[in-house]
């Protein structure tokens, strides 16, 4: 059995991301599809006094075309002011010490150039704090053709999967057909969510991963960790027996 994901890196991920990630046995950044500004390939959302704030990180301009993993970060000081952003909308919360760690080896100890590498190394790293123990694929190395759901199943297939687990936004463009003709399942994750203590006003849960982390510490995997999903097509697996 081998259930996986695929998606593209995100910018220090929401919750969702990772309950996703925690829910598969492989998970693959989606690495060689198009770069789409205003997303959340270099953007994500915290909270602070003055309310919810967008931190997004500055890339070179490309070519309309241009694939994830050939965006370069523009090299300004875009580190440090979203190193400070965040110390100071959270070193307030309870958790916030036991994590400023986390903050410095990614914003202080490395310098970033290229925008894949950056997504990658903070999920991978927040996986590993998590206790996640899933395997990470980069798409760009499987060289896979086609777009969009016929992508997915070339990806599905070289991997061996047996459920392909998507976000709920994928519905409007999925075929389920094609996975049946292939008999790969086909779920779609279910993001709900209990709320947390948070500071600063009315509970928001769309907001990068961090919050959780520096609101709940060690108790982060219960407000995370919720393996909920639809199951649209079940796939059913030859086992011979001897």
């Amino acid at each position: 059995m081998n259930k996986i994901a695929i998606l593209q890196s995100n910018y220090i991920p929401w919750k969702g991301v990772f309950d996703m990630i925690n829910m598969v046995d492989t998970f693959v950044f989606f690495e060689d599809v198009d770069f789409t500004k205003r997303d959340w390939r270099n953007r994500n959302k915290i909270k602070t006094a003055n309310g919810e704030l967008w931190l997004t990180v500055p890339v070179k301009k490309a070519p309309r075309g241009t694939k994830i993993h050939d965006i370069e970060i523009n090299s300004d000081d875009w580190q440090e002011i979203h190193y400070k952003t965040i110390k100071m909308a959270y070193n307030k919360s309870k958790y916030f010490n036991d994590y400023q760690w986390l903050l410095e080896e990614i914003y202080i100890q490395r310098s970033w150039k290229n925008l894949s590498e950056l997504n990658q190394f903070v999920t991978k790293r927040i996986s590993e704090l998590l206790g996640i123990k899933t395997q990470f694929i980069n798409s760009k190395e499987l060289e896979t053709k086609g777009i969009k759901d016929d992508k997915l199943i070339e990806i599905c297939k070289q991997l061996d999967a047996t459920t392909y687990l998507s976000g709920p936004a994928a519905k409007g463009y999925i075929g389920i057909e094609k996975f049946k003709r292939e008999n790969i399942g086909l779920e779609y994750i279910i993001y709900d969510y209990p709320e947390y203590y948070q500071l600063h006003g009315t509970f928001n849960h769309f907001l990068s991963v961090l919050d959780v982390l520096f609101n709940c510490g060690i108790e982060s995997h219960k407000y995370i960790f919720q393996s909920k999903s639809e199951i649209a097509f079940s796939s059913f697996v030859n086992y011979n027996i001897c």
